[in-house]
């Protein structure tokens, strides 16, 4: 009995619930956005240095041309994702991050995966950016940094590492760290400039291509490729050929350059985290994730349609891609250009990714997840300075280290994962019973029960539909969520996580033995499309709670499902690197919770050492602390 009391006691502190602080009248926003403005939002921190950079690599040795097939397919699975963010969002009455509202409704150890999978995606775009500044700065002095480092040191390289460590990458990364710990931030001017040169930079590539550009590049053939590696002095320079065509990696290569942009789209997360400042929540989220999701497809589609009619595909550089594209086409004045308005670009963002996550490092660091030491503020700056040299020595270490598709892949695997937590929590969280978020309603809850459980011996009638289990599954009795209809969707969605899994694998791995009629893999692909549908069933004749939300996803459960599939075999279609360097991440990550996060958490030391400031409310892509 002490053992099972203790494993009740180490389950009920995963799922511990983080209760929010009662707000006054006065500090809740009044309604003063709409769609517009919203779609605003979401462009400014989605258009940034991605676009210019991304598609290089992905055409190169992923998908060639087909990448604006790529971009479409991952444009309308983020929008389904989207959605799922905007009513996970909705149930927090308090603007915030994703990190925040998990921990409000799911619980610690769900906060803690996605706030920890977070920090590393915000370590390899700080690790991303500045390998790409670098290269980018590089070509304009005529490649003489990297031909130095990489005649120093490839020999002596491992083969699953860059070619030579960047060192200027990792002088970037150290000089932002110390621009943010004296208090530099990036103004609502220098936004809206940025915004307007992007949108004017974007322009002039897409309308560039489309003159310069030749339809062959999207038609090319074996003869092509021989003529460009016998008349090319760099044998670096050409990728690989494939079959040739429009799609010269198949629809392996589609999918998986479907799952590597996905990040691009994570903008849309300051469009759910704004939505609460709206009249009609309801109508102006959702038309403003299709508008927001639609821009960045035109635009990343644009450019990439652009790049590829300039250049033969596996001519493009990976790293560098416009600017060479232009010099190509023999407009090097516009090279150069581009080349100038990237490392700006790159700069911005660059400030902007590095102080967000110095920001979730100490939010963490002060609700006791991570060790409260990195949420120190430097009191004359006002800064988190642990929390910024911590997050710049990772990313300086990236930086250094790992080629730039490496780190994409590996960043495109942690938004993966973010986009499955929020659709599975979203799918669980409407089959719950109410869930009280304030502090102060729950301590006066547990006032009200307290005299009931005293004064009343008697033992509590069984809850509605208990005494026969088979019915209560595909016929409760209650029409409102209960605690036990909710753990039995709780049970259901986690066996659908694994049976989408395994299905995910059979069709990743061994598609034409599925397809073609094998007996054994057919079968059990059947059988397992059989029990996912049996178990959907279940979940759905459970009732949903009728709560009023600003807004609700539609078509539950069949459409979380649906994303879920979707992001699992995304992310089964990374390579066997990734998973390892992704392994050990989150291995690094268990170790520090269950080692010190379990133990210090915010509920455990809340009277000994309340937290001294309100960064956990921030919002991931915005450049400062916000309060709710």
């Amino acid at each position: 009995m002490m053992l099972g009391q203790r494993v009740r006691q180490f389950g009920e502190k995963l799922v511990r619930r983080r209760p929010l602080e009662p707000r006054n009248e006065s500090e809740i926003p009044t309604p003063h956005l709409n769609s517009f403005d919203l779609v605003v939002f979401g462009v400014n921190r989605t258009l940034r240095a991605g676009v210019y950079i991304l598609a290089g690599a992905v055409a190169v040795y992923v998908t060639g041309p087909a990448i604006i097939i790529s971009f479409l397919v991952a444009g309308l699975f983020a929008l389904l994702s989207g959605f799922y963010f905007a009513e996970f969002g909705a149930r927090v009455p308090c603007c915030g991050s994703v990190y925040l509202y998990s921990y409000v409704t799911m619980g610690q150890l769900h906060a803690f995966i996605t706030g920890w999978n977070i920090i590393l995606h915000f370590v390899l775009a700080t690790a991303y950016l500045t390998r790409a500044w670098s290269y980018t700065f590089d070509s304009l002095i005529g490649n003489h940094i990297s031909q130095v480092l990489e005649g120093t040191f490839s020999e002596h390289m491992p083969s699953f590492l860059a070619p030579y460590p960047d060192f200027v990458a990792l002088a970037l990364v150290l000089l932002m760290a110390g621009l943010l710990i004296l208090g530099v931030h990036v103004t609502a001017r220098v936004t809206k400039v940025s915004t307007g040169i992007n949108a004017l930079v974007l322009s002039f590539i897409i309308i560039s291509g489309f003159i310069k550009g030749d339809l062959h590049n999207w038609q090319l053939t074996e003869q092509d490729y021989k003529l460009a590696a016998s008349g090319s002095s760099d044998s670096y320079s050409l990728g690989p050929l494939g079959s040739g065509g429009f799609v010269p990696f198949g629809f392996e290569g589609i999918l998986r350059g479907a799952a590597v942009p996905f990040y691009s789209f994570f903008g849309l997360n300051a469009i759910v985290t704004t939505g609460k400042e709206t009249p009609n929540p309801q109508r102006s989220i959702p038309w403003s994730i299709g508008i927001f999701i639609s821009i960045c497809f035109l635009a990343y589609s644009g450019v990439s349609a652009a790049l590829t009619l300039m250049v033969p595909y596996y001519q493009i550089h990976p790293y560098n891609p416009l600017p060479q594209a232009f010099h190509h086409v023999g407009w090097a004045p516009a090279g150069y250009f581009v080349a100038v308005v990237i490392l700006c670009a790159l700069f911005y963002s660059l400030l902007v990714v590095m102080l967000t996550m110095s920001r979730l490092i100490c939010a963490m660091a002060e609700d006791g997840l991570l060790f409260r030491g990195l949420g120190k503020i430097y009191a004359r700056r006002g800064t988190p300075i642990v929390a910024i040299l911590v997050s710049a020595i990772l990313s300086g270490i990236m930086a250094v280290l790992f080629e730039i598709h490496h780190l994409v892949e590996l960043l495109s695997v942690g938004v993966l994962l973010a986009y499955f937590l929020v659709a599975f929590s979203v799918l669980v969280l409407r089959y719950q019973p109410d869930q009280s978020f304030s502090k102060k309603e729950k301590v006066e809850e547990e006032t009200e029960m307290e005299p009931i459980v005293e004064g009343n011996p008697s033992p509590s009638v069984p809850e509605a539909g208990t005494s026969n289990p088979l019915k209560s599954l595909c016929n409760p009795i209650s029409t409102t969520p209960t605690l036990k209809s909710g753990q039995i969707v709780y049970g259901c969605a986690f066996l659908l996580v694994l049976l989408l899994t395994i299905l995910s694998l059979l069709l990743a791995l061994w598609p034409s033995r599925v397809f073609s009629g094998d007996p054994g893999f057919t079968a059990g692909a059947v059988l397992l499309l059989l029990l996912i549908m049996w178990i959907t069933v279940i979940i759905w004749r459970q009732p949903q709670n009728p709560s009023p939300l600003h807004f609700r996803v539609l078509s539950l459960p069949v459409f979380p499902l649906i994303s879920i599939f979707v992001n699992i075999y995304l992310i089964i279609q990374m390579t066997t690197g990734t998973w390892a360097q992704f392994g050990i991440w989150n291995a690094v990550g268990f170790a520090i919770y269950f080692g010190y996060g379990i133990r210090h958490s915010l509920e455990e030391k809340s009277d000994q050492n309340p937290p001294a400031s309100n960064f956990h409310t921030f919002d991931e892509h915005t450049s400062s602390a916000k309060s709710c």
